[in-house]
């Protein structure tokens, strides 16, 4: 089940996250950045544990993002990111934005629900500024992929 990410959920978030973060497969993120950004997580729960996060984050007027996209190890090739991704498309549109886009390491699963691969200078300037914060800055090795909706 899929439900809007409360306060007390951060403390789980960050632990999958940062699971990923550190093998080099996604960027770090800081208790504090998930309660500042509390109402763009989504989480993916059953009655055993929450399986599953991410965020839609806003970059632009028309553009948003999908960002720590992230599920649980042991509950891979169950079907919760795709869920996930389809939820927050679903929400991106109820909003009002025309694109989103992922920063990935995972095109195929990103191709599997609908992206496409593009350029980075096609996206929003905007996102630099969090590129700047990456270890990996300048020399970013993540596929840009984008979905009109």
């Amino acid at each position: 089940m899929i439900r809007h990410a409360k306060i007390n959920d951060a403390p789980v978030i960050q632990q999958i996250i940062n699971q990923y973060a550190t093998k080099g497969q996604m960027l770090q993120i800081s208790r504090n950045e998930i309660y500042e950004k509390i109402y763009e997580f989504i989480i993916w729960e059953d009655s055993e544990a929450i399986k599953g996060v991410c965020a839609l984050h806003p970059t632009w007027s028309d553009t948003a993002e999908i960002r720590s996209l992230a599920v649980v190890e042991q509950y891979k090739r169950q079907k919760i990111g795709h869920s996930m991704v389809e939820y927050s498309l679903k929400r991106a549109k109820e909003t009002g934005f025309k694109k989103v886009f992922a920063l990935t390491y995972m095109q195929n699963f990103f191709e599997n629900c609908g992206f496409k691969v593009t350029e980075l200078d096609s996206l929003p300037k905007k996102i630099w500024t969090d590129c700047l914060k990456c270890p990996k800055y300048p020399d970013c090795d993540e596929t840009a992929v984008i979905i009109d909706i």
